[in-house]
């Protein structure tokens, strides 16, 4: 596979206004690419667009754009690609819900679902069909180490990046040979806004915790490499082998109270 260039085209980042979309942002951006930065929040989205393009002298577009609206995806992508080529495509927008599955009301369930995995398919789609014909370009799923298991508290949460973890993997082995990357970013504890939206608590002092640069830095080296998956931090690493050898039981029940604990 040929050598990974951030310059052949514009990064397309979801979630882009704060966070680890805001650290893609800024890390694409250092290196010479040019951007489309997609947020709900767009005088977020304004103000960082103007400090990339006065410190790293490139163009960087804005769309604010609502996933969780079923139309977003599709109106995201036919503005972002009015005139440019992406190449590199960071699905980053999502959010998570703790509580009881049934004391969370369903459409906090359907929103998550529609933003942490419809969209991210949608957008993940077009991005391989625009990419294919040249051979050339890249996709970044961000999922979670929550991925790797049930999680009670987080369950629609942690079954959406499951489902994330899986279809990239997959496209990483039909896209391969086409000259295309997909990668599955698996963080785990990262303080971000995500802990204040889900409830989960604060991040730091976390086991596995890594900042968002970190998780930023370990996702782009990956991609460089062509690795189909990252998880940032050997403890992190460890951890995800380590729930592969319990019975699924008993990983269950001690997710369950590790996530009381988090609580």
């Amino acid at each position: 596979m040929p050598d990974w260039d951030y310059t052949e085209g514009y990064g397309l980042v979801t979630g882009a206004s704060a966070g680890l979309g805001a650290v893609f942002a800024r890390r694409l951006a250092a290196r010479g690419m040019p951007l489309v930065l997609t947020a709900r929040r767009a005088d977020r989205l304004a103000d960082l667009a103007a400090s990339l393009r006065e410190q790293h002298r490139v163009d960087v577009v804005t769309i604010p754009a609502d996933l969780a609206s079923p139309a977003e995806p599709a109106r995201l992508w036919s503005d972002a690609t009015a005139g440019r080529t992406i190449h590199l495509l960071v699905n980053n927008a999502g959010f998570g819900a703790q509580g009881h599955f049934d004391r969370t009301d369903v459409r906090t369930h359907l929103e998550l679902l529609q933003v942490n995995c419809v969209a991210l398919t949608e957008l993940a789609h077009l991005a391989i069909r625009h990419m294919a014909p040249r051979g050339a370009g890249g996709i970044i799923n961000v999922a979670s180490i929550a991925a790797f298991q049930p999680v009670p508290g987080l369950a629609s949460y942690a079954a959406s990046k499951a489902y994330v973890l899986n279809l990239s993997e997959a496209l990483w082995a039909e896209n391969r040979d086409r000259g295309l990357r997909v990668l599955a970013l698996c963080p785990g504890r990262t303080p971000t806004e995500f802990q204040q939206v889900a409830g989960t608590g604060t991040a730091e002092g976390a086991f596995g915790f890594r900042t968002p640069e970190q998780v930023v830095d370990s996702a782009l080296r990956a991609l460089e490499a062509g690795k189909s998956y990252d998880v940032p931090g050997l403890e992190n690493l460890a951890a995800t082998w380590a729930v592969r050898a319990l019975p699924r039981s008993t990983l269950v029940r001690v997710m369950k109270a590790i996530a009381r604990r988090i609580r």
